[in-house]
């Protein structure tokens, strides 16, 4: 399971369609619908919020307006929540280790995404995230 901290834009067509799924899969984990990945990793920052089903909501609702900008259809009625206005912090760490680790998914399943990503130096962050200094995150399997 990978949440990116990274806009959704960057991601190509197999991995935007990955990562709603995935992220779908954290909000069954969240409302205690499923017995594996309860400790995921990924989900740490999400537990962390006063509520965090609807950060995770907030989440989902952007990677959905970016299939629907690329012309996909992710059903936005399985979003259970509306979403919150708050934000979580990522560090700048972080974001620069997804943004490697990107390129090297990336480099061998999807070229052209790969290319056009190799010119971002500070790639623009999902808009629930603030980026603050600080190095790769603790829970970050690295």
């Amino acid at each position: 399971m990978r949440i990116w901290s990274l806009h959704p834009q960057y991601l190509d067509s197999q991995g935007l369609t990955a990562l709603w799924r995935e992220t779908l899969l954290a909000q069954k984990v969240l409302q205690g619908e499923t017995d594996g990945y309860r400790n995921h990793p990924q989900l740490v920052r999400f537990k962390l919020q006063a509520d965090p089903l609807a950060a995770l909501a907030a989440y989902l609702h952007e990677v959905q307006r970016e299939a629907e900008r690329r012309g996909f259809h992710f059903d936005a009625a399985r979003i259970l929540h509306k979403g919150t206005d708050g934000k979580i912090s990522v560090t700048e760490g972080q974001v620069q280790h997804e943004l490697a680790h990107l390129r090297e998914k990336l480099k061998e399943r999807d070229r052209a995404a790969y290319e056009r990503l190799t010119h971002v130096e500070r790639p623009t962050v999902h808009p629930l995230f603030i980026v603050v200094s600080g190095g790769v995150e603790d829970w970050e399997k690295v």
